[in-house]
């Protein structure tokens, strides 16, 4: 495919449920916290802490779909698929996100399969992952989480995302990244596909490593700050259709892209805007 003669927004991605897969669709909408619908749901242990592919890289085959109402559909290997409402806010539980406290609401145990049978959702993930495990929603996300206070402005907010509203990464440094991966020690486990950095948003037509400049972006009509880099952790060594785990691209990214302790692949975007994105709109860099 020929390389687009100025940056365009190349693919979206959702992830209703934190650290399981998500979907592509072709357009979605920017809220102050992120996109719609986007890590709205999270998996808590007996004692609150988040549970994702850290601990649990089974969950890399469990999938979550958004529907309209704002619950989900999810499919896992051996789990009938499952459709789960919102749930009422009077049941709320304390959720800790990396060592943040966020107030959420328990799903509601009765799920439906496609028969409109009844299921324990947190019973049928809690056999699925072999650990106690509750799907928790934020209801909320205007006020019940901000952004690290040394990187936000007044009021901003995020989802159950591991910090900031949303992601961005770009084929050109994944590209490059793969390129250096081919010549390393693990040569066969490349080349990675970019579900691997579970980004929301990626960009075709730039140079490799392009975003390390950025400042400021518009995408179509949305405009976005530039937080900071993104850390990447062992998730990204997960196979996100096998839930096996391999060497990269970690240790290519502690060769070439450690910066301040940090192996980094992607910037992380604080919304400045709302609107709607759409596949194809132009990518402007604004400072």
């Amino acid at each position: 495919m020929p390389k687009p003669a100025r940056p365009v927004l190349h693919a979206l991605r959702v992830h209703p449920v934190k650290s399981m897969a998500g979907c592509t669709p072709d357009s979605a909408d920017v809220e102050p916290w992120g996109l719609a619908g986007d890590r709205r749901w999270a998996l808590i242990d007996a004692a609150g802490r988040a549970v994702t592919q850290r601990q649990r890289p089974r969950m890399a085959l469990a999938r979550a779909e958004p529907r309209p109402d704002g619950g989900i559909r999810l499919t896992a290997p051996g789990i009938d698929p499952l459709v789960i409402g919102v749930p009422r806010a009077d049941d709320t539980v304390v959720a800790d996100i990396f060592g943040t406290k966020v107030e959420s609401v328990l799903a509601g145990p009765d799920a439906r399969d496609a028969d409109g049978t009844r299921h324990d959702v947190h019973r049928s993930l809690s056999r699925y992952l072999g650990v106690e495990v509750r799907l928790v929603h934020l209801d909320d996300p205007a006020v019940r989480r901000p952004v690290d206070p040394a990187y936000a402005r007044p009021g901003e907010t995020v989802s159950f995302a591991d910090g900031f509203p949303l992601l961005v990464t770009t084929t050109a440094s994944l590209d490059s990244l793969n390129s250096l991966i081919a010549q390393g020690d693990h040569p066969d486990e490349g080349p990675l596909p970019m579900e691997r950095f579970r980004p929301n948003l990626v960009v075709a037509g730039t140079s490799p490593w392009e975003e390390d400049d950025w400042r400021r972006i518009a995408v179509g009509e949305v405009t976005f700050r530039v937080a900071k880099p993104c850390g990447r952790c062992v998730i990204t060594t997960t196979d996100q259709r096998t839930g096996e785990r391999g060497k990269e691209p970690l240790r290519t990214l502690g060769h070439y892209r450690r910066f301040d302790g940090k192996l980094v692949f992607g910037q992380n975007l604080v919304p400045e805007s709302t609107g709607t994105l759409r596949l194809g709109d132009p990518v402007t860099v604004l400072e």
